[in-house]
Parts: structure tokens; sequence; C-alpha cells
């Protein structure tokens, strides 16, 4: 260990991870902990940042030396030990935010993207239409890109490049957002997640303020308003249902496994092929197409790029398919995203049999009947849907709504069965050939493995 060392705690986080990764191919000295770590899970993750050189410690104070420079992610509490020794030792403390918005606001061009839903999406694909013109774009993601999955590289949330073209997600839900003056601000939408409306449209106000140009989706109702308050000379719009959008959307055809749609922007006339599906996907690719061209990428050359875009994990992704059964791995958790996926889904033939996760006992507070809304509007007769508790990873948190009450609120197609290997098992038991079944949910990455064991279960049967 040396003075230069950043000491990630919570470094598996998915905020985290990509940012030590950055960090690491600078030069720098990382080192981190984190509890999942220490209870054994998601180890393949954990030799990934070995790999890079990273040095792991246990979550106990043990791995911090004077010198260091802490960094802490927002599920890290103030008496964790780690914590508890930094301030012993008198070492800098920053939050995952402040050190990642110094990376942002130091780079020549940069941008940020916002939004309550596709924040993910649309910077894998600015991402990769960069990579795909050429440029070496350095992108800070919380989920991993297929396009720059390598077997060295398993976990790319990151992609290290040119310093000063910075391209990273960024998250309201702490109020950190205010920390970002990028080039170039996106905001693909707004809709309860973690802080009530008003607060969130002054979250996302300004920001879009605080940028030299900003990137907005006309069709959705709360972005709309804030056009209005962007001055016109920095504002671009873009949308499907939105006349006089400067990126303008037409003749979308949604397909099982995509879409395809016509691009107006300016003089420009450009067909665009995408092969992730779901009509807000297309509009995502409105959003990354429109801040590709405000970073000099020509229109033509960013549909070209998405047509290749492979997209990210946990994204309505097909784990596999066996005894006729698809299982898919899926990042919705909040009322927007949840929406999204359903109408997705449900524009294809197959029943569904979902097994959803809610994060934490907090956001079934914040907005749990909007939750339970969008199952019961969402679902269709023959699907079912199972409802494990709630993660929960320690603390004081109110606890007076479980997934028992949510299963109450849904309906009859919605059971609460608490343990997890319980649902796998009725999973298996009951998926019939055709059946889809979606695990559901954040916060927690052993979901993608227990997806898999799914498949491998399935697999079994052939």
């Amino acid at each position: 260990m040396t003075e230069s060392t950043v000491f990630f705690c919570g470094i598996g986080g998915s905020g985290m991870l990509p940012l030590a990764s950055i960090v690491r191919a600078t030069g720098a000295k990382i080192a981190g902990s984190d509890r999942s770590l220490d209870a054994g899970r998601v180890a393949s993750k954990f030799a990934y940042l070995r790999s890079l050189g990273i040095g792991l410690f246990p979550q106990d104070g043990s791995g911090l030396q004077p010198g260091m420079t802490l960094v802490t992610s927002a599920a890290v509490e103030e008496t964790v030990p780690d914590v508890v020794r930094a301030r012993e030792l008198g070492l800098e403390h920053l939050t995952r935010p402040q050190f990642l918005a110094k990376l942002l606001n130091d780079a020549q061009r940069s941008v940020a993207v916002g939004g309550t839903s596709g924040k993910s999406t649309v910077t894998g694909m600015i991402g990769w239409i960069l990579h795909a013109s050429h440029r070496q774009p350095t992108v800070m993601n919380g989920a991993v890109m297929k396009n720059f999955v390598t077997p060295s590289a398993p976990f790319a949330s990151a992609l290290v490049g040119d310093p000063e073209l910075f391209v990273s997600e960024v998250d309201e839900s702490d109020g950190s957002i205010s920390l970002y003056r990028p080039e170039i601000a996106v905001l693909t939408n707004i809709s309860l997640d973690h802080k009530e409306m008003d607060e969130l449209r002054s979250l996302f106000a300004g920001f879009l303020n605080s940028a030299r140009k900003a990137i907005l989706n006309l069709d959705d109702p709360e972005t709309r308003i804030l056009a209005d308050l962007v001055p016109g000379d920095k504002c671009v719009g873009y949308g499907f249902d939105s006349p006089g959008a400067d990126f303008m959307g037409k003749g979308l055809e949604l397909t099982p496994s995509g879409s395809t749609f016509t691009i107006i922007a300016g003089e420009e006339t450009t067909e665009v092929e995408l092969n992730v599906p779901g009509r807000h996907n297309a509009s995502n690719a409105l959003a990354a197409i429109a801040a590709a061209r405000a970073l000099g990428v020509s229109v033509a050359d960013a549909a070209s790029a998405m047509a290749r875009f492979e997209g990210l994990k946990r994204r309505l992704e097909t784990v596999g398919v066996a005894a006729g059964v698809t299982v898919i791995d899926d990042f919705a958790h909040n009322p927007d995203k949840i929406d999204a996926t359903l109408a997705t889904l449900r524009a294809q033939p197959g029943r569904l049999l979902i097994l959803f996760q809610p994060h934490g006992y907090g956001p079934l507070t914040k907005m749990g009947d909007e939750l339970a809304q969008s199952f019961a509007q969402g679902l269709a007769p023959d699907d079912k849907l199972f409802l494990p508790d709630p993660v929960y990873q320690g603390g004081t948190v109110e606890r007076s709504r479980g997934s028992d009450w949510l299963a109450e609120q849904i309906g009859t197609q919605a059971e609460h069965v608490a343990d997890r290997a319980a649902i796998g098992d009725r999973l298996v038991a009951e998926a019939n050939d055709g059946d889809r079944i979606v695990i559901m949910g954040a916060r927690d990455d052993s979901l993608s493995e227990f997806a898999a064991e799914l498949v491998a279960r399935f697999g079994e049967r052939n």
C-alpha cells in the first residue's frame, strides 16, 4: 500500500466496480471491501477485481491505512467499520458521486445521462456509438455492456479510454445529480422512484441547466415541462409523438427482438434498425443518437452503429431456453421500468411466470401502491407473480410494508413466498413448454445466478 491508494468501500456495487476499474486503469493503486465478499456471494465478480490488480479486504477496517482516500457507496453507513477507521486515521472521504463528478467535470467533453429509467441503456448506446465511430470514450455505466464483454472483462460496466471524452450515467436517488456539470445532459424521463415528484422536478431542472446542451425526451410529459425551463438555444428534443422534435422518430415497427424506424433530424433522414426489443429502447436509441450528434458523429454513422448494439445484461436479457421454457433476467424495479418490461413481454406470445424481488422495504413504503398497480394492470389472466421477501442488508429501515402486503394489493395472481429458493422449486414445477420465466429486481447480483440456475435445472429435463 502507498499513500496514493484509493479505497472503495462497497467496491462490488453496480456504481462502484466500474468507477474503481476506470481509476485503476489510470495507474492508481486501488483497494476495496464489500459485504457481499465477506458473505461469499458473487465470487466471480471479486475474482475479476483481483485480476485488475485490486486488493480486497474484509469490511472490518483492516484495509485502511494512513494516506488513503476513502470512497463509499450510498449503501455504506457511517457505522461501517471501514468508515469508522477512516475517521480515526483522518482520511479524505468522498462519496461515489463526489468522486465521479470530479472525473466527469474535469473532462474536456462529457455526457451525463439522467432519468428515472433507461439511463444505463442510453449510456451504453452512446458509448458504443462513439467506440464504433473510432473515438476512444471512457464510459462509466451501472450495467454490463454486452458489446464490451470479453473473457478477460466479463463485468464490462466500464470502458476505459480517453479521460477527456467521458460518458456516464448519473443518479438522482441521493440528490447527487446536482454535482455534475456536463457538456451534454440527457434526460430520458421522470417518474416516481426514489424521491417525491416535486423534488425530482427541481433536481432534474438544475441538472439540465448546468449543462451546455440539454437533450430531452419530449414524449415524456414531465420532461417536456422541463424543456420550457431550458434556454431554447441549448435544448434538443427527441421523440416519436412530439411534432417539432429536433430528432423525430417515425414509422416505428416493433419485432420480437428489436425494432425499425426512421429518424428525421433537420435535413438528415436515416433508417434505424435495433436488435434490442421494446418501444422504450427505440426511444433510448433516439436519445443516444442525439447525444452522439452533439459530439460530432453523423446521424448515419450513429444509426449504423446502433444496428450492432447488443444491449446490457439484466435488461430483458434472455439467459437461456431449455425444455421449451425461456428464462429472462431483468432489472425492472420501479413502476416505470416494470410497465416497459411487461408491455414488451406481453406483445409476444407465452405465459409469464415472474419472480419480482422488491429492492428494499423503503421503496415499498414510497411507491408500493404504484408497483401494485403496474403489476395488476400489466399481467395477463394466466400469468403468475411470485414475491420473495425484499432485499434487506441491515439497518433500521421501516418494515411495515413487505412482500406479503404487496401481494395482497396486486390480487390473486400474486403470491408471497418468503424464501426465494422455494419459488425456484415452484417455477421449475409449474413452467410448461412455451412459458417465459422472468427474474425481476435490483440491488442483488445473485438474481442473475438464480436465473442461470433455473436454466440448468430445466436443461436436466431434456
